[in-house]
């Protein structure tokens, strides 16, 4: 059985802003708000980015990379599909905000370590 992480041992800023991201993206789609434009994307895109970056290296590349692609491409399929339902289609739209940038920098993260093999 895989040793888990502890968090103090880990990347605490990455997690904080997994944890944030997940949750914004959460209530802003409860709330109704708009998340594709203005100061919500920024802030979701930013900890997309963070997230990217700080929680995702080594033997979780592949992994992430395949959870965040089908996460981006089932929440915004999904998002169109259940707008129909309130404020579902609204959670969709914020998770692919916040995803989209973190697999696009993980994907680069990948496509760099194989270049430098």
């Amino acid at each position: 059985m895989p040793k888990a992480k502890n968090i103090a041992e880990g990347n605490v800023l990455g997690a904080w802003a997994f944890l944030i991201g997940v949750i914004l993206a959460l209530i802003l789609g409860l709330l109704g708000q708009e998340v594709t434009m203005g100061w919500t994307a920024i802030v979701l895109v930013i900890l997309g980015i963070i997230i990217g970056l700080l929680n995702v290296g080594g033997e979780e590349l592949k992994d992430f990379l395949l959870a965040g692609t089908a996460l981006v491409i089932v929440s915004a399929f999904g998002g169109q599909t259940l707008t129909q339902i309130p404020y579902i289609g609204n959670i969709f739209a914020a998770l692919v905000v916040l995803f989209s940038p973190a697999t696009i920098v993980v994907a680069l993260k990948a496509v760099f370590a194989i270049a430098k093999r």
